[in-house]
């Protein structure tokens, strides 16, 4: 399988709010890059939902960053317990934000 992704991607483990339907269930991120972040599912109901909402403050950041974005991906990794994932595409964010997230990656790559 090849690998699709175009940009770095570096590690980031927050908590966040993905909004589904309007609602907000909290995630997990594993990692991130300018083009979208990796989550880990914990409460959230079973659903067939594409379209989300992320609400997250980077480390080190006071400002909360809100985008839309696109699930292109899920599996379930092989660990001691079953952990749901997905991956997001981010499709919408303000100029501010999206400059945030690749100065936080760029960063995060020069700091490893």
């Amino acid at each position: 399988m090849s690998d699709k992704r175009k940009n770095a991607r570096v590690p980031l483990d927050i908590y966040l709010n993905k909004y589904m339907g309007g609602v907000p269930y909290m995630a997990r991120a594993a990692d991130i890059s300018q083009e979208g972040v990796s989550l880990a599912r914990l409460l959230e109901p079973e659903h067939d939902t594409r379209r989300v909402g992320l609400q997250f403050q980077l480390p080190g950041s006071e400002e909360v960053i809100y985008a839309e974005g696109e699930v292109v991906r899920e599996w379930v990794e092989a660990s001691p317990r079953r952990n749901e994932r997905s991956g997001v595409r981010f499709t919408l964010l303000t100029e501010r934000h999206r400059r945030m997230i690749d100065d936080y990656v760029t960063r995060s790559t020069q700091g490893h």
